[in-house]
């Protein structure tokens, strides 16, 4: 699989759909620093992603030397109180509308994953990360905390008390302990991290659409809720998807030519 090619007309974050997998590439050297710009564009392109449906699964990806090294700490430092009172839900959106889009999301990681960088890693169902990847929330460094999603998406993914190992002391975790801690799925050379993700991604786009979407709200809300809530999600969504075509052509292919053959395009 060939890598992204670079965006020609200068934006920080653009798309690129192949096949049905959209990748959602950021592309702003040196390291992808996260400013207001990049964020609205995140935001505007994970829209646009869950509005079109030549987009059935996702890859966010940085680049082959790093995904996302944080916020723009330079631009953020001209910002007093009230400035970041305005803007605070903003950041939190352009990374909440990752985390919504309806479809399979896998974050391909390279080098630092820090910061708001990390939390738009937590935002995809599943990372690949190489065996060059740092990954960590080191905003107490600076004063502060995880902004965008950090102290919620972190704690959630890998338990409170690991979470707050990583916001307190704000260390870098390599490759090998954030695969331990279960902040990453899967490490890989790095070389391989964008090929894998899009094999990742392109197998799933073949799948039922409408089942993935069932299977990633009915997991991402139950974890919201209590388990009886959790249960009518699933419950709602599994009686419904008796309604669908791609049910009644997976359980045809299952009684006629046995189970895993089914062609949902």
């Amino acid at each position: 699989m060939p890598l992204v090619p670079r965006n020609l007309l200068g934006m920080t974050v653009h798309l690129e759909v192949a096949e049905g997998v959209g990748t959602l590439r950021l592309d702003r050297p040196p390291m992808n620093a996260l400013d207001i710009a990049t964020q609205d564009r995140i935001k505007e392109l994970a829209e646009e992603i869950t509005r079109r449906d030549d987009v059935r699964a996702v890859v966010v990806y940085g680049g082959e030397k790093v995904f996302a090294a944080g916020a723009d700490i330079k631009e953020m430092r001209a910002m007093d109180h009230a400035a970041m009172v305005a803007r605070a839900r903003g950041l939190q959106d352009s990374f909440t509308a990752v985390a919504r889009i309806p479809k399979p999301v896998v974050a391909a990681i390279t080098g630092y994953a820090l910061g708001g960088g990390c939390e738009l890693a937590l935002c995809a169902d599943y990372r690949i990360a190489g065996d060059n990847a740092k990954l960590g929330q080191p905003e107490i460094l600076l004063g502060l905390i995880p902004g965008a999603g950090g102290t919620q998406r972190l704690s959630r993914l890998i338990g409170p008390s690991r979470a707050k190992d990583l916001i307190f002391t704000g260390r870098h975790v390599r490759a090998d302990e954030a695969l331990t801690l279960g902040l990453v799925d899967r490490v890989v050379p790095a070389a391989d991290v964008y090929t894998e993700a899009h094999a990742w991604a392109a197998k799933l786009a073949q799948g039922p659409a409408i089942a993935l979407r069932a299977a990633k709200e009915s997991v991402d809300a139950g974890l919201e809720t209590d388990l009886d809530t959790g249960l009518a999600i699933e419950r709602n969504w599994f009686a419904g998807l008796f309604a669908t075509e791609d049910r009644e052509r997976g359980m045809k292919s299952f009684v006629e030519e046995g189970p895993g053959k089914a062609k949902f395009l």
